[in-house]
């Protein structure tokens, strides 16, 4: 039983989305770096959106450990920006690291959505 006041243990798939959306914050972080070195003006708008999504999967992973009432709507702006970055990413096919980027960033859409579709 737990005392009033304490947090019940999140579920398996609000731990499964937390650690999706950290996985993406990760690789965000990480592509940004690999970007540095690209120059130009498409890498500009990657730049961008590997920001946005960074940031927001970060914030919505935060909002869901401290069972913030307001993370259903958090998870739905974030599946949002995920799938921007993803596309952003897929601009350049042929980059081994966007495409990792691209991928860690679907998935974190695909979970978010369905958090924002569950009873948090």
């Amino acid at each position: 039983m737990t005392q009033p006041g304490t947090m019940s243990a999140m579920s398996k798939e609000m731990q499964d989305a937390v650690q999706a959306c950290m996985t993406c914050h990760t690789t965000c972080e990480e592509t940004m770096s690999a970007c540095m070195s690209m120059g130009g003006q498409p890498q500009m708008q990657i730049m961008r959106a590997l920001m946005d999504c960074s940031d927001m999967t970060r914030m919505c992973a935060d909002m869901m450990m401290r069972r913030s009432p307001m993370s259903a709507e958090m998870c739905a702006m974030c599946a949002k920006v995920c799938d921007m970055c993803a596309e952003a990413c897929m601009s350049v096919p042929d980059d081994p690291q966007l495409m990792r980027c691209a991928d860690s960033c679907r998935r974190g859409a695909e979970m978010c959505r369905a958090m924002a579709g569950a009873r948090m």
